[in-house]
């Protein structure tokens, strides 16, 4: 969610337990989002239905300035260990089932920072540990810690760097790969603009995030509609929408990879949800690997 328009909790909450319903099973959240009310309405949520998740989280990052998205790291161990053990209150739950690093804070030493987490593995109160958008040599240093189950980075047609298209160092993807972890895209929609709703005159409020993004402006969007193009052409061979073919494209580079779209629309999870059974031909991948890069207008 982009904008902060009036919260509905219960229309939110009745879209989690279909999700359920439809065998979602993993749930991604965090201490800052909302300011630990994502937590909260999970939790709540969750509350005759904790089994049928698998349940993660961020610590690390700290809320200075909800409204601005003001926000700093803190990667000491005590707070690590009061930031899991104010999302395990949260949250309901006595474990949670995946605790990623938000960020590295780099004024900690990441061995004390991932060793700090490692101890509440031990406790139980953490059952695996990952990573959120770190460098291959900073994954190579915590997984000697400690197993690195999991590393969550963007990804998306527009957003290629993780498959190392620009840097072998880069190839976050394929990292995962040889170390059996799993690769976790985030906004794998490209904030909304791959499900080709989007428009050169899309109005965005203040608030939403997107006004300000260089992928965003007006002339940004004419140039990024060349990606959409591709995306409608594959879709159309396969009666499907830009944004089914937006994650089957993601789905196809590895079994490792679990994207993680967010929606507040019952339509649009189910429409998520149907990406997994398309099947992208070679003839697809092509097109739509020779996509052009996003623009960004940074004037």
């Amino acid at each position: 969610m982009y904008a902060r328009p009036q919260l509905d909790d219960q229309a939110s909450a009745a879209l989690l337990h279909t999700a359920l319903d439809l065998g979602v099973t993993f749930l991604d959240t965090a201490g800052v989002y909302g300011e630990g009310h994502n937590e909260t309405l999970i939790g709540q949520t969750l509350a005759t239905r904790r089994r049928e998740a698998f349940l993660a989280t961020k610590v690390g990052l700290v809320v200075d300035d909800l409204e601005a998205m003001a926000l700093h790291r803190d990667g000491r161990p005590t707070h690590l260990r009061n930031a899991v053990e104010a999302s395990l209150r949260r949250l309901r739950t006595d474990t949670v089932d995946l605790c990623y690093l938000h960020r590295i804070d780099p004024a900690v030493p990441l061995e004390d920072s991932w060793g700090a987490l490692a101890e509440m593995v031990t406790e139980g109160k953490i059952g695996h540990l990952g990573l959120s958008d770190v460098r291959i040599q900073e994954a190579d240093q915590a997984h000697r810690i400690h197993p690195v189950a999991a590393v969550q980075s963007e990804l998306s047609l527009w957003s290629r760097l993780s498959l190392g298209n620009r840097a072998r160092e880069e190839d976050t993807v394929g990292w995962c790969a040889r170390n059996g972890a799993v690769f976790v895209p985030f906004a794998p929609l490209g904030r909304g603009f791959l499900t080709g709703t989007i428009t050169p005159d899309t109005p965005f409020p203040p608030s939403d995030l997107r006004a300000r993004h260089p992928r965003f402006t007006p002339p940004a969007r004419v140039a990024n509609l060349q990606i959409v193009t591709v995306l409608r052409t594959v879709a159309e061979r396969h009666a499907a929408t830009p944004a089914q073919v937006a994650l089957a494209w993601i789905l196809a580079q590895g079994q490792h990879i679990i994207p993680i779209p967010g929606t507040t629309r019952p339509t649009y999870l189910r429409d998520n949800i149907h990406a997994a059974d398309l099947e992208l031909t070679s003839q697809d991948l092509a097109d739509l690997n020779n996509a052009p890069p996003a623009t960004e207008d940074h004037s």
